[in-house]
């Protein structure tokens, strides 16, 4: 995985700003005021309005060589298609903070209707994400959230609490309820990644996780040879630990690669987050026992439905507004613009030949 040089981010960033304070031609561009999600959000809603046909959608994921992303993005092209939207996908290469910034610029200066964020930096977008959104280009953000203010509507794969407690609930069992136990994250400012470790600290101050200990929570930055060294280090510092949990589909499949190939395999237990696909042959040769995911197609499917609502005037991003998403039926949103997709799956030896994603 290539790393940008810090010089380019760093020439990014003050194109960005440079963007922002000029506004150039964009869309609806002769609004000048910069009144970020009342801008986007202003007006009512029209749920029997029909979605507009030739929308302008893009992905703009945390990076685009992730397989995970690739997924949820093809997904929500395709489903694009369905409505008659033309849709793509545009990105780094990197999941730093600042590395998003410079696409969302240039997104609306291409004067998209919809643009659907997996934000590598909760704060860090913030900015090109307002200026898109005084344009009138809608603003999803899906996988990982932006800050409230600065999109219309988050698709959300799980409930964060359930998320995070499940994992916990599901380590346990595979150490026996005892034992030192890591977190392999992905960037430490992932805004999904530290909702559910937050919520993963806060299941184990539970009495009956009392004989669990959390040493360490180790950060992979979703680049394999990293997450991969990672393991590796998290072994060498405690060669006692008994658990790993990876809430990033690159972190638990580097993580189990590592395992399968180690000492350690059979001692430590591997779960988290990952796809059947890439996790069946450690499941297969005893690595993993036991992950967690969502459908990432279903993922990208329902956001890319969601931005077409938006764009069609169907909702605006308030509580308690409905909008139709395709075969995935009718959603309401909820608090702070949630939309949440469903509970997680469990995968075992029992049932990971049932899925192909």
């Amino acid at each position: 995985m290539i790393k940008r040089p810090l010089a380019a981010v760093a020439i990014a960033t003050a194109l960005a700003v440079g963007a922002a304070a000029c506004g150039g031609t964009t869309k609806n561009s002769s609004s000048g005021d910069d009144k970020g999600a009342a801008a986007s959000t202003g007006g009512k809603a029209d749920p029997n309005a029909p979605l507009k046909k030739g929308l302008k959608v893009a992905f703009l994921p945390k990076q685009v060589n992730n397989p995970y992303e690739t997924i949820v993005d093809n997904a929500g092209i395709a489903g694009a298609k369905e409505y008659g939207g033309d849709a793509k996908e545009v990105g780094p290469s990197d999941a730093s903070a600042s590395s998003q910034i410079s696409y969302i610029n240039t997104l609306i200066q291409q004067r998209m209707d919809a643009i659907l964020i997996a934000a590598n930096d909760p704060n860090a977008v913030c900015g090109p994400l307002k200026q898109a959104m005084t344009r009138k280009i809608k603003v999803v953000s899906y996988d990982s959230d932006a800050s409230k203010d600065c999109r219309d509507v988050f698709i959300n794969q799980a409930s964060s609490e359930e998320i995070g407690r499940s994992e916990i609930k599901l380590m346990s069992e595979l150490v026996g309820g005892k034992g030192k136990i890591a977190i392999l994250s992905a960037t430490a400012n992932a805004t999904n990644q530290n909702t559910w470790i937050g919520f993963m600290k806060d299941e184990l101050k539970k009495p009956e996780y009392s004989g669990i200990q959390l040493v360490k929570v180790a950060y992979g930055d979703d680049d394999d040879q990293k997450s991969f060294q990672q393991t590796q280090g998290l072994l060498q510092a405690y060669p006692d630990l008994k658990g790993i949990i990876a809430p990033t589909t690159v972190g638990i499949a580097a993580a189990a690669r590592y395992i399968s190939g180690s000492k350690y395999k059979g001692k430590v237990a591997v779960s988290g987050l990952g796809t059947p696909n890439q996790m069946r042959k450690f499941v297969k040769d005893g690595t993993v026992k036991k992950f967690e995911l969502w459908d990432p197609k279903n993922l990208g499917y329902l956001a890319s439905y969601a931005a077409a609502a938006l764009a069609s005037g169907q909702i605006t991003g308030a509580e308690g507004e409905k909008f139709k998403a395709g075969k995935l039926g009718e959603r309401t949103i909820g608090k702070d613009g949630e939309v949440i997709l469903g509970p997680p799956t469990v995968f075992d030896s029992s049932n990971i030949d049932q899925y192909n994603f």
